[in-house]
C-alpha cells in the first residue's frame, strides 16, 4: 500500500469550508489575525508529519445568494479574508520539513510580480513552497479589479496557459545555474552573460525583463491545481503536480481520477507525475460514541445560511430563488462548472434544494467522516484503494481542536498500518513528494525553457 499524503486545508479567515464553526466556544479561528495562531498551526501540522499546509484564497465576496454580500458578511463566510502569503514565512521559520501551498489567482496578479514573490518564498522556506493555480470564478472579484465581469471560463484557462509560459521562462530560463559567482575579491556577484531578459509578446500578456530573484531551491514552485471541469482537467494534466478534487464517495471520485491520469499520460508525462488529493472533513473521537457526541456538539453551531451563500457563488446559482423541493435545473454558468455539474447533469437523479441542505451537516456541502481513529483510518484507506487517489486535503472544523485530534488520534493508526510516513524525507518539497533533486522533471513543459 502506498503512503498517503495529507495537507491541512485552511484559509486566512474565520470561516473556511465548514461554516459557523467559529461560534463554537472552543474555536480559536477568530485569532486568525494573530501570527501566533499560524505559528501554532504549523507546529501542530509538522508534529503530525503532515505533508503541508494548504491555504486557499479568494479576491472577491460571495454575493450571488440573495443578490447580496450581507449573508456572508454576517456569518463570516470567507470574509474578512487576509492575504494567504503573509503568514508563510513565520510558519516556515518554526518548522523544518512542512510544505506550504498557497493560492494566487492568475487573472488578477501580473506574472512578473508573482514570479518574484514565489521565488522569494521558495528561498525563505528553503524550497518548501507550492502554488495553487486558480483563474477565479467570482464576478465580484472581477468588478473589484476593474473588469465589467469575469472573463469566460475557457478564456480564463487560455490566458493562464500564456501566464505560465511567462513564469516558466522567468523561473527556469532567466538565470543560468552557474550565474552566481559571489566573488568578493573581484567584486563580481553574478556573471551578467549568464543572466538574460525574458521577452514575451502574446495574446493576453506582453512583457520584457530579467527575473529579479536569483535561482531558488526549486526554481518553479510545486504546482497545485483544483479545476475539475474538462478544461480544468486538460490544464492540470499539462501543468499540475498535485490536483485537488472533491467528491462524496471514492466511487464518485474514480472517473475524475482516471481521466486526470489518462490525460497526464497523453501529455507525455508519467503515470506518477501527479498526486491527486481529495477534500475531506474528519470528526474523530477515542471511541465511535465520543465522535458522534462531538459531531452533534459541532452541528449546533453549523450555519446553513453561510453554506448556501458559499455554494451559490461557487456554482453561480442563487439558491434563495428555489423552494425546498424545487429541482436545481440550471445547466451552465460562468462559475465553477464541475461543482454545478455535480448537482445537475452528472447527478444520478434530480437534486433539490432540500437535498443540498441535508448534505450540509457542518455548514458545508460535504458530509464529514465520523468515528473512532480506527474507523477513520479504515475510511481513508478505502478512499486510497477504491478512489485511486494519493491523499487528502483536511478541512478544519473547530480549530485548533480538529487538527490536534487528527494528529493525536488518526495519524498514529495510519502509521501503524504503514499508510502514512513515520518521518519526513530530506530535501525540497518536490523532492519529498516525488524524489529526484527538487526540480521539475524533464517531461514537464517548463523544462523547455531551461538553458
Amino acid at each position: 500500500m502506498k503512503k498517503m499524503q495529507i495537507y491541512a486545508f485552511d484559509m486566512n479567515c474565520v470561516g473556511h469550508i465548514n461554516h459557523g464553526m467559529w461560534t463554537h466556544p472552543r474555536d480559536r479561528s477568530v485569532n486568525y489575525t494573530d501570527l501566533d495562531y499560524w505559528v501554532d498551526f504549523a507546529r501542530t501540522a509538522e508534529r503530525g508529519r503532515l505533508d503541508g499546509i494548504f491555504l486557499a484564497d479568494i479576491v472577491g465576496v460571495y454575493d450571488v445568494y440573495k443578490n447580496s454580500p450581507a449573508p456572508v458578511i454576517e456569518t463570516g463566510a470567507q470574509i474578512p479574508v487576509n492575504d494567504p502569503l503573509m503568514p508563510i514565512s513565520a510558519m516556515a521559520y518554526v518548522t523544518k520539513h512542512l510544505g506550504f501551498g498557497v493560492t494566487v489567482n492568475t487573472t488578477y496578479e501580473p506574472p512578473f510580480l508573482l514570479a518574484r514573490r514565489m521565488s522569494t518564498l521558495d528561498h525563505l522556506t528553503k524550497g518548501r513552497i507550492g502554488w495553487n493555480i486558480v483563474t477565479g470564478y467570482l464576478d465580484s472579484a472581477a468588478r473589484s479589479m476593474g473588469f465589467e465581469k469575469l472573463p469566460e471560463h475557457d478564456a480564463r484557462y487560455d490566458a493562464a496557459e500564456e501566464y505560465l509560459e511567462i513564469l516558466y521562462k522567468l523561473w527556469e530560463g532567466s538565470w543560468d545555474d552557474d550565474a552566481l559567482l559571489r566573488d568578493r575579491e573581484r567584486g563580481i556577484f553574478a556573471d551578467a552573460s549568464k543572466v538574460r531578459a525574458v521577452s514575451h509578446q502574446g495574446r493576453y500578456y506582453k512583457m520584457e525583463g530579467i527575473h529579479l530573484t536569483e535561482p531558488s531551491p526549486q526554481r518553479t514552485p510545486l504546482l497545485f491545481q483544483a479545476g475539475a471541469s474538462a478544461r480544468g482537467q486538460d490544464f492540470a494534466a499539462r501543468h499540475a503536480e498535485c490536483v485537488f478534487i472533491a467528491g462524496p464517495t471514492p466511487q464518485s471520485a474514480r472517473p475524475t481520477v482516471d481521466a486526470l491520469r489518462a490525460k497526464t499520460l497523453a501529455n507525455g508525462r508519467g503515470a506518477d507525475a501527479i498526486k491527486i488529493l481529495s477534500l475531506i472533513t474528519v470528526v474523530v473521537g477515542r471511541t465511535e460514541n465520543e465522535a458522534q457526541e462531538k459531531l452533534e456538539d459541532y452541528r449546533r453551531h453549523a450555519s446553513v445560511e453561510a453554506s448556501l451563500a458559499h455554494y451559490s457563488a461557487s456554482v453561480g446559482v442563487d439558491f434563495s430563488k428555489y423552494e425546498l423541493d424545487d429541482v436545481i435545473d440550471q445547466s451552465s454558468t460562468n462559475a465553477n462548472q464541475s461543482a454545478l455539474a455535480a448537482i445537475t447533469k452528472q447527478a444520478a437523479k434530480p437534486v433539490t434544494k432540500r437535498q443540498i441542505i441535508d448534505q450540509m451537516v457542518l455548514g458545508s456541502r460535504m458530509k464529514p467522516i465520523v468515528g473512532s481513529p480506527e474507523q477513520v483510518a479504515d475510511t481513508l484507506q478505502r478512499w486510497i484503494e477504491e478512489g485511486g487517489i494519493d491523499g487528502f486535503n483536511l478541512a478544519r472544523t473547530v480549530t485548533p481542536e480538529s487538527l490536534n485530534d487528527f494528529v493525536d488520534l488518526v495519524v498514529p493508526v495510519l502509521q501503524e498500518r504503514g499508510l502514512f510516513k513515520a518521518d519526513y524525507a530530506e530535501g525540497p518539497l518536490r523532492q519529498k513528494l516525488f524524489g529526484g533533486h527538487g526540480r521539475l522533471s524533464a517531461s514537464h513543459p517548463a523544462a523547455q525553457f531551461r538553458r
